[in-house]
């Protein structure tokens, strides 16, 4: 069998989260292999919205995970595009932002009724206090900000610092530019194997094509996160959680934010099997609508489902009228790696040295890639994080 050079470190998922993870272990001075076995943003990625939200999240561990990352999601934006694998002002643009479509537009929460407004006003209360902007909006000044908006809502809160990325485009520049620092990428190898040494450390993994000796391997393989735990010998309980996303034709900017009902904050935070559904709805630079969002547990079954698309349909043109009449172009589907307590899996496994985690992020792994990508590297390299990771160690099922 062929045994393949040594390396730092390998990462398993060219998702965006596993993307990075290589980007800032490369910028760390590691020498890094991403591992894949289908190609970049083949997974959770590819069927994501590209969101990066605050307004969705209390506080808590996850809150302080997406305001690093709304930070560092703002310098990368900044970037010019040299930095990513091309030269500023050819190609698809001059910087990182325009390259992976980045829009710092903000997000709008919108209540119907004053049940809605006070719940949705006490939550962004909370919010403010942990260091998010949340400007409490009128229901007769909702429609400076939406035009578009159904009448009668009672009020809703903006939310400046969300925004929102192309994510398959995010993951592919990102691992780009580890790729530029000397990062391999290993697309269409499967990992079957973590091996590991006499004294229980990790040795190296072993794919359908070698061996890769190497100390450390990061688990940034999304819904297969708990897959590949197993290979390595721990246990952790991700479970692929579906949703669906309708695309109506190309549309002049008739949506100007992420735009979603005050119900959308609860369906994210319940850990029910069942389907639910709550309008989740934005414009994008190319012009289509996208529409969500839905939850349910149904494994990895991708039959299509009419309902759960009537239902979105329903709901989006409740929030906005002048979509009844616009086409659905198409619809997709896809996977949130989902862990019970809403929580991802970051860093290092305390019962397997040299494995560390990054998944189980459900719906919110693009807009968290970052600081889980700089929070792995800290760790990698002996550094301080910038977080406390205690709250996402991947042990805490265990022992539980």
């Amino acid at each position: 069998m062929l045994t393949r050079p040594p390396y730092d470190v390998v990462v398993v998922g060219a998702g965006v989260v596993g993307a990075a993870c290589a980007y800032y272990a490369t910028l760390a001075g590691l020498s890094v292999a991403v591992v894949d076995r289908g190609p970049v943003a083949g997974g959770t990625t590819g069927a994501g919205e590209g969101n990066l939200l605050v307004s969705d999240k209390e506080p808590g561990p996850e809150l302080d995970l997406a305001l690093l990352s709304t930070r560092l999601w703002g310098e990368l934006a900044a970037e010019p595009g040299a930095a990513f694998g091309g030269e500023a002002g050819r190609g698809t643009g001059g910087g990182f932002g325009e390259r992976i479509e980045y829009e710092a537009k903000g997000g709008l929460v919108v209540a119907s009724g004053e049940p809605g407004m006070a719940a949705l006003r006490a939550f962004a209360e909370g919010q403010r206090a942990a260091g998010v902007e949340a400007v409490e909006i009128a229901g007769e000044r909702l429609y400076e900000l939406e035009p578009h908006l159904a009448p009668g809502p009672a009020g809703g809160v903006h939310y400046p610092q969300d925004a929102q990325v192309q994510p398959a485009l995010a993951a592919a520049h990102l691992l780009r530019a580890a790729r530029s620092a000397g990062a391999e990428l290993r697309l269409g190898e499967t990992v079957t194997a973590v091996r590991t040494r006499p004294d229980g450390s990790v040795l190296g993994v072993t794919t359908d094509r070698g061996q890769i000796d190497v100390p450390a391997v990061v688990n940034a393989a999304g819904t297969w996160g708990g897959e590949l735990a197993r290979l390595a010998g721990v246990a952790l309980p991700v479970l692929p959680r579906r949703g669906f996303v309708l695309v109506t034709e190309p549309l002049p900017r008739i949506v100007r934010h992420k735009v979603y009902a005050a119900d959308y904050v609860a369906d994210v935070a319940s850990g029910s099997a069942a389907l639910q559904t709550s309008a989740v709805v934005e414009g994008t630079p190319a012009g289509p609508v996208l529409i969500g969002a839905s939850r349910e547990r149904v494994g990895f079954d991708r039959t299509l489902s009419v309902e759960v698309l009537r239902r979105l349909a329903v709901q989006a043109a409740a929030l906005f009228p002048v979509l009844a009449e616009v086409a659905v172009q198409r619809a997709y589907r896809g996977f949130r790696p989902y862990l019970p307590d809403h929580l991802p899996a970051i860093g290092a496994d305390a019962r397997l040295p040299g494995l560390y985690h990054a998944c189980g992020h459900e719906g919110a792994g693009i807009g968290l890639a970052p600081a889980t990508g700089l929070l792995i590297s800290r760790q990698l390299t002996g550094k301080q994080p910038e977080l406390d990771l205690s709250p996402f160690r991947a042990d805490r099922f265990a022992r539980s």
